[in-house]
C-alpha cells in the first residue's frame, strides 16, 4: 500500500475543541492503564498482520517501477511517556525490521508539538523516522490561539530540526536519499480537515461548517482510492482496538479487525463491494444504491438539525446514517462483502 494512518493510542493531553474524535483526551489513574496496556497489547500483533511489503506501484509510471509507502504513527500524542517508550518505540523498531529487507517504508511520526525537544527529536531519528510531522499549528489548540505564539513554536522546532540535519518537507519525488524531513500543519481552512470534518468534539461543539459540497471522501485520507491498495492513492486507518477504515474520518462500521486478520484480506474482502466501491471511487451517495437508497434519499440522510436549531449537511452525515440503519446489526463486523 502507499499509506497507513496507525493511530497507536487514544491517550493526548489535549481536549481540543475541534477534535474528531473525542477519545482523544487525557487519562486518569486506572483509566490510564487500562489505555496504555490496550496500545502495548495490540500494537505488536497489529503490525504482524500489516501486507509484508509497504510498496506500491504507480500505473502512470513508464517503468512500472515499486515506490516505498509510508506508515503515520499518530495519536492521540504518542510522545506522552506512558506511550512513547512502551509502544511507540517498540512499533519503529518492528516496523523497520519488517519492512527493512523488504522494499523499505517511511516511517513518519505525527504529534502535536509542544512536547518535542531536542533530546525526543535524536530518539526518534535513532529509531529511523523518516518525517516528524507536526499537526497542532493552529488556532484550536490552547496557548496557540494567537500566530504570533504559532509563529514562535515553529522558530523553535525548526532549529531543532535543523541543527540535526533535518530539511523542510518537500514532495517524495523531491526528496534526497537518505534525507530526514520535518513538517508543520493544522486545522486552518486551507490545509489538513478544512471546514473540520463532522465528528467527535468537532460535532458536539457545531465548529464544522462544511455543506453538502465538501466532499470529505473524495480527497487523500477520506477514502479515495483505498481499494487499490497495490497502487498509488491507497491509504486506510487503523485505531488502537485493531479496527480498520476506509478514511481517517472512520465510517460507524469497521471493515474489519487487525487482531483476527490481515490487512490484505481484510481489503481483499471489501473489493467488489458496491458500498465500499463507492466509498473507493469518492461518489459516497452512491453507496446505499443496492440497498435501496437512492442518491436523492442518501442526500436526504446527509441533512440533521443540530441542538442549536442550525440545519447541517454533510455526506459523512449520510455515510453515517447508512451504516447505522442498514449495516451495524444486519451483518458481522468483518465479514460484510458476502
Amino acid at each position: 500500500m502507499e499509506s497507513l494512518y496507525f493511530v497507536l493510542s487514544w491517550l493526548c493531553h489535549r481536549t481540543c475543541e475541534h477534535c474528531y474524535e473525542d477519545r482523544f483526551r487525557p487519562y486518569y489513574g486506572e483509566e490510564l492503564q487500562r489505555v496504555a496496556a490496550q496500545s502495548r497489547n495490540n500494537v505488536p500483533s497489529i503490525i504482524e498482520k500489516l501486507p509484508d511489503r509497504m510498496t506500491y506501484v504507480d500505473p502512470a509510471d513508464p517503468d512500472g517501477s515499486e515506490r516505498t509507502g509510508r506508515i503515520i504513527l499518530a495519536g492521540g500524542e504518542v510522545l506522552l511517556e506512558p506511550i512513547r517508550e512502551p509502544v511507540l518505540y517498540p512499533a519503529l523498531r518492528q516496523l523497520h525490521e519488517k519492512y527493512n529487507k523488504a522494499g523499505g517504508v517511511e516511517l513518519i511520526v505525527q504529534t502535536t508539538g509542544d512536547l518535542l525537544t531536542g533530546r525526543l527529536i535524536d530518539e526518534l531519528l535513532d529509531h529511523h523516522v523518516s518525517v516528524i510531522s507536526v499537526s497542532g499549528i493552529d488556532e484550536y489548540h490552547e496557548g496557540l490561539n494567537q500566530p504570533e505564539v504559532r509563529d514562535k513554536l515553529i522558530g523553535k522546532l525548526t532549529g531543532l530540526f535543523v541543527a540535526r540535519g533535518m530539511e523542510a518537507w518537500v514532495p517524495a519525488a523531491e526528496r534526497r536519499p537518505g534525507a530526514r524531513y520535518f513538517h508543520f500543519f493544522g486545522a486552518t481552512p486551507d490545509s489538513w480537515i478544512g471546514k473540520l470534518w463532522p465528528r467527535g468534539r468537532a460535532q458536539q461543539n457545531e465548529l464544522s461548517t462544511a455543506t453538502l459540497t465538501d466532499n470529505f471522501c473524495n480527497t487523500w485520507s477520506g477514502g479515495l482510492n483505498f481499494l487499490r491498495r497495490r497502487y498509488n492513492g491507497s491509504e486506510v486507518s487503523i485505531d488502537p482496538e485493531g479496527n480498520v477504515y476506509p478514511c481517517c474520518i472512520k465510517t460507524k462500521k469497521a471493515l474489519g479487525n487487525l487482531l483476527l486478520d490481515t490487512l490484505d484480506d481484510i481489503i481483499d474482502r471489501a473489493v467488489g463491494n458496491p458500498v465500499y466501491e463507492a466509498i473507493s471511487k469518492g461518489q459516497p451517495d452512491r453507496m446505499g444504491i443496492q440497498h435501496g437508497w437512492s442518491v436523492e434519499k442518501f442526500r436526504e440522510k446527509s441533512r440533521k438539525t443540530l441542538p442549536s436549531g442550525r440545519v447541517y449537511e454533510n455526506l459523512c452525515v449520510g455515510c453515517d446514517a447508512f451504516h447505522e440503519e442498514v449495516l451495524i446489526g444486519n451483518r458481522g463486523l468483518v465479514n460484510i462483502s458476502a
